[in-house]
């Protein structure tokens, strides 16, 4: 724990340490599970939200930073775009938000795109106590993320991209544990993906679909393990694999109809605490090993976690359709469905979305419906504005 066991929060303290553990999208207690700073596997965006969280084959705007930066490198012209959202709204707090920002810009003169976005969530306001309800003083807890990042092709229909992050977790501004230290981590993590969008692609019984199909593959945070209090306690990045499908399914001037999936897990590999006894010939204890709990450290766990048994259970799964009618764009209608096993979180949810275009503006928002009833993830709203010149 990073808070001293003899400290009292009080209400807002306790529903901030519930929010810190229902982030996590996978479960502390799943075996992949278990990272630092699992805000930066919030969907960033209510387009690709409404789509069931499957933005890495879309990648065609600015929000490309997040979903797969090398989806920048077909892109030209500028675009910023602001998505809000008010976060787990089941618990009723309208201190606890979650705030976009991304941008992006085609300049020639390097031959790519270079964008940038900020990452923002708000925990919200922690009470803290000694030994009696008496409130000693209240602080607010954050985290944010800065990332910047440039893309560029290297074939026609090969795209390749790279981001770098500045992270700060400040969960606790105050000394922790009497070890002289705040519970405030600082670290830095970058992304590395490509994309492939061939221009013609000749399927057998199908024949040639055109520029209608899209991969890719992106890895994010990738970086040193987060440190609060001492190296100890240090927990991995959320370092992510993300492989994306999608496919044009209709394309004509008025009517176009998109399929995405997104499939993603976590590469960390966590190991429990293993007590081995031996015995005597009477049954009583006469020696025992303890090997604690911990992690691999990078590079190690990018392997590492592959070793593990069923490790297809420790991949999400989120789907969904777009449909755009107008030309060019104007309003598009979004489905989607996201899983999770059982044991690796049990995330399960559908999620609904609609957009506008019109001139350089434009306007999405989605809607989530949690399969499970009372789930704090039910009925969250995002909503994302964005203005950018035509390409």
């Amino acid at each position: 724990m990073m808070f001293s066991m003899n400290r009292r929060f009080g209400l807002y303290g306790f529903l901030g340490l519930m929010v810190l553990a229902l982030l996590a999208p996978n479960s502390v207690w799943a075996q992949a599970g278990g990272s630092a700073v699992p805000f930066l596997l919030i969907a960033p965006d209510a387009r690709a939200d409404g789509m069931g969280e499957s933005g890495g084959a879309l990648a065609d705007d600015a929000t490309a930073i997040s979903w797969n930066p090398a989806g920048l490198a077909f892109q030209r012209g500028r675009e910023a775009s602001l998505t809000h959202s008010n976060w787990l709204p089941q618990f009723n707090q309208s201190d606890l938000f979650y705030e976009y920002l991304a941008g992006k810009m085609y300049m020639p003169e390097i031959g790519g795109t270079v964008a940038g976005s900020i990452t923002y969530l708000n925990l919200g306001e922690f009470v803290r106590t000694e030994n009696d309800p008496t409130p000693l003083d209240t602080w607010k807890a954050y985290e944010f993320a800065v990332t910047a990042g440039y893309a560029t092709q290297v074939f026609e229909d090969l795209g390749v991209g790279l981001n770098l992050r500045y992270i700060r977790s400040s969960l606790a501004p105050f000394d922790v544990q009497g070890q002289g230290r705040e519970g405030v981590a600082n670290t830095f993590s970058f992304d590395i993906a490509t994309m492939w969008r061939p221009t013609s692609l000749v399927l057998p019984f199908i024949g040639d679909i055109e520029d209608r199909f899209r991969f890719g593959l992106n890895i994010s945070n990738i970086g040193p393990k987060v440190t609060y209090i001492d190296a100890a306690q240090a927990d991995p990045l959320p370092t992510n694999l993300r492989v994306s499908l999608g496919f044009q399914i209709l394309k004509s001037q008025y009517n176009n109809l998109t399929v995405a999936a997104d499939f993603s897990r976590l590469l960390i590999r966590r190991y429990p605490e293993i007590k081995t006894y031996m015995y005597d010939s009477l049954g009583t204890i006469t020696d025992s090993t303890v090997i604690d709990p911990h992690v691999d450290d990078l590079p190690k766990s990018l392997i590492s976690t592959w070793e593990q048994d069923n490790v297809w259970k420790n991949f999400t799964i989120g789907g969904g359709f777009e449909y755009w009618y107008g030309s060019p764009r104007l309003i598009a209608l979004r489905w989607g469905y996201f899983y999770e096993h059982p044991e690796n979180g049990n995330r399960k949810f559908m999620t609904f979305g609609a957009g506008i275009r019109y001139s350089i503006f434009g306007f999405d928002f989605s809607y989530l419906s949690a399969v499970e009833e009372n789930h704090p993830l039910g009925e969250t709203l995002r909503f994302t504005l964005l203005v950018g010149e035509p390409e």
